[in-house]
């Protein structure tokens, strides 16, 4: 059972209805394309067309529907319950003490534009990668740009072309990446996200209804249970270090992709310049738009991105229970139902995770739960709050596995 429906693509309108506003692509778009319209889009500086970004964001969030309002007293309720998890993380862990995080309550539309912004700086460091090979197709060495008759893309349309469109696909690209991921999120660190903003509580009313009915949850329960989620994991990232080295870690795994340029030019070689409603089928294929292998070297830095994030997820996660198994009458069910709901994503939200070197299955979790574990056994919660003390207290992949290792190395008695 999953909490709502996870389609790898929204809903489709019926055929003759208009596609994603302002965008000249998706269904029924062709009926009503404007070449002047595209001309307009493909004119964008920088790597990402944002604006095309921020239209098929929201558009993918929301299936194609409308933001849903949110009630003031969700709003009013989920402050109450942040300031009471916000206390009880401080009791536990210190982490909290000088912290105080904006608080949101909103809607998939809103998280969208929220996390399309504070993830730029890694989606602009994977465009600028991908965009540097679709931009090098111009054309070849002593040939002419243009010539009389040429088409509106010159003598070579599939280099020229790919030279124009690289920030709309690119914007389409991180749009509906954004989008999908805002479908089901209920907070901000339902994910362990690189993003690049302050640290912030973020609630989105409407999943987490959804996802409260399809589980049959006490509300009051549950509701608490997804503040003291958000209050835990912003307190992580309010550590100086912790959130400059996930972006850090995520951007030289995006920027390390090698790049499959025979396949580049196989798929795009059947775009028609006359036709621009053939990129449709290209944006909603992103395994073959990206043609992206992984390098030796971003094998290296998986592991450490996904070193880091099961010691974030761990450590929450050991936290919650301390407090949750004594104030929340359904943790256990709720914990669980968490649990999978991290796990059972739909395709198009694992390939933004493999995309982004993210994709963690249940056993990259119970590591760190086991390390988080271990290290308490051996030492005590005040020995497992040492992790903050900066960089180099993070456990390596090895120490990982054993937590032992770990606090021989920072010099803690087993």
């Amino acid at each position: 059972m999953t909490d709502r429906p996870q389609p790898d693509e929204p809903d489709k309108p019926d055929e003759g209805e208009p596609g994603l506003p302002g965008v000249p692509f998706g269904p029924g778009a062709a009926a009503s394309f404007d070449l002047g319209q595209l001309m307009r889009m493909l004119q964008s500086e920088g790597p990402v067309n944002w604006e095309v970004a921020g239209q098929v964001a929201g558009w993918v969030a929301l299936e194609g529907g409308a933001e849903p309002p949110v009630d003031p007293a969700d709003h009013a309720q989920f402050d109450e319950l942040a300031r009471a998890a916000q206390t009880h993380v401080v009791g536990e862990t210190g982490l909290t003490a000088t912290f105080r995080a904006p608080l949101r309550a909103l809607g998939p539309k809103e998280w969208a534009d929220l996390h399309l912004e504070a993830l730029r700086p890694v989606l602009e460091a994977l465009a600028a990668n991908l965009g540097e090979v679709m931009q090098s197709g111009g054309p070849t060495e002593g040939e002419p740009e243009t010539s009389e008759g040429a088409g509106p893309f010159g003598t070579d349309p599939f280099g020229g072309l790919l030279g124009m469109l690289a920030p709309l696909l690119l914007g389409l690209q991180a749009g509906s990446m954004i989008g999908y991921l805002a479908q089901h999120a209920l907070g901000r660190y339902d994910l362990p996200l690189p993003t690049g903003d302050e640290p912030s509580l973020c609630f989105v009313v409407p999943n987490v209804v959804a996802f409260e009915e399809a589980w049959s949850l006490p509300r009051a329960d549950l509701r608490f249970y997804i503040a003291l989620h958000e209050v835990v994991h912003a307190a992580e990232r309010s550590v100086p270090w912790v959130q400059e080295r996930l972006v850090r870690l995520t951007t030289e795994y995006v920027s390390a992709y090698e790049l499959d340029t025979a396949a580049f030019e196989s798929k795009f070689g059947a775009i028609d310049p006359n036709d621009p409603t053939s990129l449709g089928g290209i944006a909603e294929d992103p395994d073959a738009l990206l043609g992206a292998m992984q390098s030796p070297r971003q094998a290296e830095v998986l592991a450490q991105i996904q070193s880091l994030t099961a010691v974030l997820e761990g450590y929450a996660d050991a936290v919650l229970e301390r407090i949750g198994t004594r104030l929340i009458p359904s943790f256990g069910q709720i914990h669980e139902a968490m649990k999978r709901h991290r796990l059972e994503r739909g395709e198009a939200e694992r390939f933004v995770q493999r995309l982004l070197g993210l994709e963690l299955e249940r056993e990259h979790y119970e590591r760190g739960e086991a390390f988080c574990a271990g290290v308490e056994e051996r030492a005590g919660v005040e020995g497992l709050n040492r992790l903050w003390e900066g960089e180099n207290m993070l456990p390596t992949p090895a120490e990982l596995d054993a937590p032992g290792l770990w606090l021989a190395r920072i010099e803690l008695p087993e």
